[in-house]
């Protein structure tokens, strides 16, 4: 099996979660310094693969070879050891440790007294941060950074093995513009050094940037290769992934627009108690039944905390008023936030928007448990009803309503996450990243279920790192810079230029 050109080699993988087929027999080699691009639509196998090849998941069907040589990986740190490195798209840090502990979890350094040296692991902490341009003390706990943050020490804690074979599972879903161009620089001097890449993304414009070669997965299987990547066009992507020309992208329909739903009067978050700072200041707007408002910013503009705040996340901090249909309201809990008709789909939803132990199921009704009661107890046949009902109406891709919650793709536990606020027949839906780590093609079908929503005549507020995307999908948009309002635009006058002035300024 051995080829000069292949550093890693897989063949005929197959890989099954319980009656679903993730992967079928699928044959792929990863070329030598080379960044090497796995495209696919959500639930294609791409992260499931990945998980194999590091050994993550060491029960499967086929074989592996590095340079040549057959193994067997046990566990991640066996992959490690053969030069496999992994950065995962879910976020794999212990939050109550620290950054540098994180980075050196079970290969720590040692003094010649068997103690931890945590001066060297600082240092070299410090050191793997300012190659991604990182001013993270390496002391900070992981519980204490945001998504983007804790990205970064994803991408460091790979970078500490002299790896022969980076795997990047969606690393740039949670950074900002300056730190992908930091990361794509860091990709290049790997790939100088001979390092190959193996890499996903749902983001074809970036990819375009960094790729040499592509590989197709399409249904967990693999379906194609472009050997040269300067040569391929985005519709090429678009037909390895789904397999024909994906026309009639999504395009806002109008929907009509009704009466104020929600206003909000000088909402501020302070840092804490001594208000020093804010996280959030003296925001103010409104939304209409039927209207979708966007809210776009830099990382660390303050939007999800914004959102947070609303819903009922931080009653003992925040200022301001909150009206409903006109009539104002406290909210001093998320319960109350609920029962006023509020849902909010959060940015990380593994670590809030699901149990990933819980059955699909589960996971749907969790926040309307009234619909599955009879006499007095759950119902099984109630809570299987209410779920697929949603499985059908979102296309959630499951083996049944019974099936483990963590076992799906990113994409359709976003879906379930959906599934649980829309049970609950929310007036007001807050969205934050809903499109976060999903396809091309899904992001259609979520776009289309918003629309869907305001034309019933839901207030739905979406939060969006990407500019595309918030221009097609919103009504208006707030921009945000800084913990405040810097922009507000309709879709007609809106520009990208204008919106990133906005945030910046």
């Amino acid at each position: 099996m051995s080829d000069n050109h292949h550093i890693l080699t897989a063949r005929d993988i197959t890989k099954k979660f319980g009656g679903i087929t993730a992967l079928d027999h699928v044959t792929i080699d990863v070329h030598k310094g080379k960044v090497n691009v796995v495209v696919g639509e959500n639930g294609a196998g791409k992260s499931t693969l990945m998980k194999i090849l590091s050994g993550v998941y060491p029960e499967y069907g086929g074989d592996l070879f590095v340079n040549g040589e057959k193994v067997n990986f046990s566990n991640p740190k066996e992959a490690m050891q053969k030069g496999i490195a992994i950065i995962h798209q879910e976020l794999n840090l212990v939050p109550y440790l620290s950054v540098a502990a994180n980075i050196f979890l079970g290969r720590e350094i040692v003094n010649a007294m068997g103690m931890l040296d945590f001066k060297k692991m600082n240092g070299l902490t410090r050191s793997l941060l300012q190659r991604l341009d990182c001013d993270i003390s390496p002391t900070t706990l992981v519980s204490d950074l945001r998504v983007g943050q804790q990205q970064q020490v994803e991408i460091a804690k790979a970078l500490l093995e002299e790896a022969k074979v980076v795997i990047m599972d969606e690393p740039t879903s949670a950074i900002t513009d300056s730190e992908v161009e930091n990361l794509f620089k860091v990709i290049a001097t790997l790939k100088k050094q001979g390092v190959s890449i193996l890499y996903i993304s749902h983001k074809l414009d970036e990819l375009f940037k960094i790729a040499d070669r592509f590989i197709g997965l399409r249904d967990g299987k693999m379906v194609g290769t472009i050997e040269d990547a300067d040569r391929a066009t985005k519709d090429d992507l678009i037909r390895l992934m789904v397999g024909r020309d994906l026309k009639n992208l999504y395009v806002k329909e109008e929907s009509p627009i009704g009466e104020e739903v929600l206003r909000v009067e000088g909402i501020s978050l302070p840092k804490d108690r001594t208000k020093s700072g804010f996280l959030v200041k003296d925001v103010s707007f409104s939304v209409r039944k039927g209207e979708v408002l966007g809210i776009f910013g830099l990382m660390g503009a303050g939007r999800t905390e914004l959102l947070e705040t609303l819903f009922g996340l931080h009653p003992k901090l925040m200022t301001g008023k909150i009206y409903i249909d006109g009539e104002e309201v406290k909210i001093k809990s998320v319960m109350d936030a609920v029962n006023l008709g509020m849902g909010l789909v959060p940015e990380d939803r593994k670590e809030d928007g699901l149990v990933l132990q819980m059955q699909v199921s589960k996971n749907i009704s969790m926040a309307s448990i009234d619909q599955t009661v009879k006499n007095g107890f759950l119902n099984d046949r109630l809570e299987s009803k209410l779920a697929k009902s949603y499985m059908a109406d979102l296309k959630i891709k499951a083996s049944s309503e019974k099936q483990r919650s963590g076992n799906l793709s990113g994409g359709n536990q976003q879906k379930v996450v959906l599934s649980k606020w829309l049970a609950t027949t929310p007036r007001i839906l807050f969205l934050d990243e809903p499109t976060r780590g999903i396809d091309v093609n899904a992001k259609n079908e979520i776009y289309h279920l918003i629309n869907d929503l305001a034309k019933k005549g839901l207030g739905v507020l979406v939060v969006s790192s990407e500019l595309p995307e918030i221009m097609a999908i919103s009504d208006r948009i707030l921009v945000m810079g800084e913990s405040r309002i810097t922009g507000v635009f309709n879709q007609k006058e809106a520009s990208e230029d204008a919106i990133m002035n906005a945030a910046i300024s």
